[in-house]
């Protein structure tokens, strides 16, 4: 039994969240040079996903519970 519903919203602003934390963390240990902006579009495109993502996932969940009988 889960503890606590799944959010893929969250998943995905995670992963790009560490994927700019990787970013950053390549360019300071000297394994690559990254200008300070290449960070921007990635974590505002990460938001929009998991943004978009998000309302997908509550918008299945309305379908299922709405199509879910009701001795459920």
């Amino acid at each position: 039994m889960l503890r606590h519903e799944f959010q893929p919203g969250r998943l995905v602003a995670g992963a790009f969240l560490l994927l700019a934390a990787v970013i950053y963390a390549g360019d300071a240990g000297g394994a690559w040079e990254t200008p300070w902006f290449v960070v921007i579009p990635v974590v505002t495109g990460g938001l929009c996903m998991a943004g978009a993502v998000g309302s997908l996932a509550r918008h299945v969940r309305s379908r299922r519970s709405r199509a879910a009988p009701e001795g459920r």
